[in-house]
């Protein structure tokens, strides 16, 4: 029962981020009336809270080993009470009310998925590369669960009645399962912690994991780009109203499916190999998201499937790969994950603060008839830019070591 456990808490931590991630930037522009680039700020702004909370989230877990279960529930206690207050937020709201609710969801989420991910090895039937790739594989595939049920949360309360676009609804729900979450997860935490030697960041550079760092936020950039703009593409770009949902679900079905696909893969030819084929997937699918007419369903959706496969692997071998390089060098894994979960949420605000005001300053309006211009601009925003960094981010992993990305 050890493994499904891991799974549904990180089906909690990915029923978290979707709405945080791809909910929030169209939420507090169309319910609260908060302009873009406000909203762009904001999450900055949260991203530098967690340049210095993040890391410190990790050397607490790592320095009091014995808590874990107390790390457990409070995260899950932040996520219950943060949702509701942030889906009940209507407008006229001030900015300062969704900033602190933000602050409390964020930390919430950190806490949760540091201690997730940073006791990897505590976690894992053994700390062996392989039984690492296996843990990786399933709690992957339980985030991407959670994703899947997240996305589709609101859709379906619309469909029974729900007021306000489903969200205090989806706010009470989210809320429910980090509770019912922590109750059912709550074995994993007692189970005697491994940890490693203090960390730094000459250690974190002799064991390589330091290099899989700027790999790791480089790669995230895409991702980020494309969830903060992915509601604003379907139904502003590609004029296709109340597809968002199923296609997101769609995308997130054909990571879920490929999860367990990459891991054997990757434990069969190595995780450098693995990558080397599912980057350029990705690649294609930024491509063909740019060439896409008014009303391409079907081939957005083709592009959903292929974008969602070559996801499944970044979810899947950039972290059990981490994970390796720490154990490996025999260092506290909690605090790096520390500073990789900064890594990857500064990617996401670096994401919403460049592109939701340029789209503003190009006069794009979600919701409204916008100007060739301003599409033109959301285009390249969601299509090209990604391409661009990820054909960066593949350059990376061709340089990596073989001692880094063995098997």
């Amino acid at each position: 029962m050890l493994y499904p456990r891991v799974s549904l808490y990180a089906l909690m931590l990915a029923a978290a981020g979707i709405p945080l991630y791809i909910h929030l930037p169209r939420f507090a522009a169309v319910n609260l009336g908060i302009g873009l680039g406000v909203i762009g700020a904001v999450l900055l702004l949260i991203r530098l809270v967690d340049l210095v909370q993040d890391p410190l989230i990790g050397w607490a877990i790592d320095r009091w080993p014995g808590g874990q279960l107390l790390f457990a529930a409070l995260a899950a206690l932040g996520l219950a009470v943060g949702f509701p207050l942030l889906f009940t937020l209507s407008e006229g709201a001030s900015v300062a009310s969704l900033v602190a609710i933000l602050i409390l969801l964020f930390s919430a989420y950190s806490l949760g998925t540091i201690l997730l991910y940073g006791r990897s090895a505590t976690l894992a039937e053994t700390p062996t590369p392989s039984e690492l790739m296996t843990l990786a594989a399933y709690r992957e595939g339980g985030q991407l669960t959670g994703v899947i049920l997240a996305a589709s949360a609101p859709a379906l309360f619309v469909a029974f009645g729900a007021q306000a676009q489903g969200y205090p609804a989806f706010g009470l729900f989210l809320g429910l399962i980090a509770i019912l979450t922590f109750v059912l997860t709550a074995p994993i935490w007692r189970r005697a912690p491994i940890t490693g030697q203090a960390l730094t960041f000459s250690g974190l550079g002799d064991a390589g994991a330091l290099r899989l760092l700027v790999l790791a936020l480089i790669n995230s950039l895409p991702v980020a780009i494309t969830s903060t703009l992915f509601l604003f593409f379907v139904e502003d770009r590609l004029q296709l109203p109340g597809m968002a949902g199923p296609l997101l679900i769609l995308f997130f079905l054909s990571a879920g499916a490929s999860v367990p696909l990459w891991a054997r893969l990757s434990n069969r030819i190595g995780p450098k190999q693995t990558l080397m084929i599912a980057m350029p997937l990705s690649i294609a699918a930024f491509v063909s998201a740019a060439t896409l007419s008014t009303g391409s369903l079907a081939g957005f959706a083709l592009i959903c499937i292929a974008s969602g496969a070559a996801l499944g692997a970044d979810m899947v071998v950039l972290p059990a790969m981490f994970s390796v390089a720490l154990t490996r060098a025999g260092l506290n894994a909690s605090a790096a994950f520390g500073i990789w979960s900064f890594a990857g949420k500064l990617g996401l605000a670096l994401a919403a603060f460049f592109t939701l005001p340029l789209l503003e300053r190009s006069g794009f309006t979600p919701g409204q008839a916008n100007s060739a211009e301003a599409l033109h601009t959301l285009n390249l925003a969601y299509a090209i830019l990604p391409c661009i960094l990820k054909l960066g981010a593949f350059g990376m992993v061709l340089t990596l070591p073989t001692e880094i990305s063995a098997k």
